[in-house]
């Protein structure tokens, strides 16, 4: 599946940024370079979270993994260019299953636990994708039954893959995949209620990788921690692929556990993680943090907020660890703060490289990315303190919302800029920094959700009047979603449970239902009806 345009497929050729390899390539010679090297590590606490013994695989397993389940897959009729959707928290399984859906010539798209019937299906619908692999049970929650409601054609249980990965491997016959092909299709949310398909190639994926891996000085056989779920940007372009290209050991966590984290930074001799600044701040304030172990770990990303100062420097003065701070989205957009191209800690915080500016030359030896700010009227900012939305233009970058054109030419400029919907600010000749968000959404966890979608999801409550949503700031999942809610009885307004409950009978994603909820006398509005949400904000506290 060749998405990108044969222009920019032939201008990146030129460039010699993109060529002919492909991710499966890359993994066939960490196999035979490295067969006996530990590949995958499943979390710790995998019985409780699935049922099922802890494993860790070597390359040569794994590979074989891979082969068994690409051959099963062919042989129940996957072609070239299907789409299997999965649902499977971070277990080796699901770090399998990319590699042998693409070896069989087909396209994972893996999506969050925490989805619910209403985005699956949309996903299903949008992608025709016949095959469903998921968790028998999770929390409760039987997968498989949702998958059957929803109709896909095939439902394929955790227990049965694990047997078929573990298998012997049926006749594989060659199937041809190019650079170009799509090897992942992750979902993102903005203003649009439904989730916005972000395919990316392989050799969009080799060109995104390329910085992060200058930036944080990943090196080969890198043993990471992937804290996040696998399924978008954060775990995928930061761990998934870089694990890939560095021939490393994955090391996975699943959910987000204090003892079992500390324990897997301590005791997995662990290189190299990404944990957003509430996490990093939980680490630094731990009452015996004199006696955590972490003399294995050179570099820690984060993102999805600005890291605090102090968290920078507690890390460097008792670690030796560099914070390196990172910006980026699942449409193939990144800037990286890392120690080479800022040094200062205090710059790092807020402090991204102007990438791309002429002129400006960075240690860290990152090109081919050029990025610009554009006002409301298309103009370029150009003078420091100057704000406009953030565009972005790089090889990594991906071809265009899945099936979607009516969204993808609104996204990019006439020179193929992507319109990212952030607001920056030029800190100085060479720096940027983020200012505001533009799209009106709330990032819970690192997941985007539309306010909109939310908002008329609550609306539809027979005791709401009117609703809107804001973003709550918090501690551990830096926003959580806040609903206000006018009531069409006052004197007996709806609770949270009402309104949680009524959206989970709805089918919602679970991640999108609201945590707070503030009951007030009007919604503001301007005079063509939008929602006054800095207002609001105000107002509500």
């Amino acid at each position: 599946m060749i998405l990108h345009s044969r222009q920019w497929i032939d201008h990146y050729v030129g460039e010699g940024r993109w060529g002919q390899r492909t991710l499966l390539d890359q993994f066939e010679h960490n196999r035979d370079a490295n067969p006996d090297r530990e590949a995958v590590v499943d979390p710790p606490d995998r019985p409780d979270l699935v049922g099922t013994p802890a494993r860790s695989l070597s390359y040569r397993e794994f590979g074989q993994a891979v082969d068994a389940t690409a051959a099963e897959l062919i042989r129940r009729g996957l072609a070239k260019d299907d789409i299997v959707v999965a649902q499977l928290p971070n277990i080796w399984e699901l770090a399998m299953l990319y590699l042998a859906v693409a070896r069989a010539g087909g396209v994972l798209t893996a999506l969050p636990l925490q989805w619910r019937a209403t985005d699956v299906g949309y996903v299903a619908e949008l992608t025709g994708a016949r095959l469903y692999i998921a968790a028998d049970h999770a929390k409760g929650f039987d997968y498989i039954a949702m998958g059957r409601t929803l109709g896909f054609e095939q439902c394929l249980s955790l227990a049965e893959l694990t047997a078929i990965a573990e298998g012997p491997v049926g006749p594989l016959p060659p199937v041809t995949v190019d650079a170009n092909d799509i090897f992942t299709l992750c979902w993102t949310s903005g203003t649009e209620s439904r989730p916005k398909g972000c395919p990316m190639s392989h050799n969009s994926w080799f060109s995104h990788i390329g910085p992060l891996m200058r930036t944080s000085g990943l090196r080969e056989g890198d043993r990471q921690l992937c804290v996040a779920p696998l399924v978008n940007m954060t775990a995928l372009g930061v761990n998934y692929v870089s694990w890939l290209v560095s021939a490393g050991t994955l090391v996975l966590h699943h959910p987000l556990t204090m003892p079992v984290l500390l324990e897997q930074l301590s005791e997995q001799d662990i290189h190299f993680t990404i944990l957003v600044p509430a996490v990093l701040n939980m680490i630094a304030k731990l009452p015996d943090v004199d006696r955590i172990d972490l003399s294995s770990v050179r570099a820690i990303t984060t993102g999805s907020a600005p890291p605090s100062l102090w968290t920078l420097e507690e890390f460097k003065r008792r670690w030796g660890i560099e914070i390196i701070n990172i910006w980026g989205q699942n449409e193939g957009t990144c800037l990286i703060a890392g120690p080479a191209d800022v040094p200062e800690l205090e710059r790092r915080v807020d402090h991204l490289p102007f990438w791309g500016k002429p002129g400006c030359r960075w240690p860290s030896g990152v090109d081919g990315v050029s990025v610009k700010l554009l006002d409301d009227e298309d103009r370029e900012v150009t003078e420091p303190g100057g704000i406009g939305e953030l565009c972005y233009r790089a090889p990594s970058l991906f071809a265009g919302y899945f099936k979607r054109p009516d969204l993808t030419e609104k996204a990019f400029t006439a020179d193929g800029y992507f319109r990212t919907g952030d607001l920056f600010v030029i800190r100085d000749d060479a720096h940027v920094g983020f200012h505001d968000r533009k799209k009106d959404m709330v990032i819970r966890g690192g997941f985007n959700i539309s306010s909109a979608e939310v908002e008329n999801a609550v609306q539809a409550h027979p005791a709401v009047l009117d609703a809107a949503v804001i973003p709550q700031p918090d501690e551990v999942m830096g926003e959580r979603v806040c609903v206000c809610v006018v009531a069409r009885e006052p004197a007996s307004p709806p609770t949270l449970d009402d309104i949680t409950g009524f959206l989970r009978e709805s089918g919602m994603s679970l991640y999108k239902l609201p945590e707070a909820l503030r009951i007030v006398d009007a919604i503001p509005r301007n005079p063509v009806g939008k929602i006054l949400k800095r207002r609001l904000r105000d107002e509500v506290g």
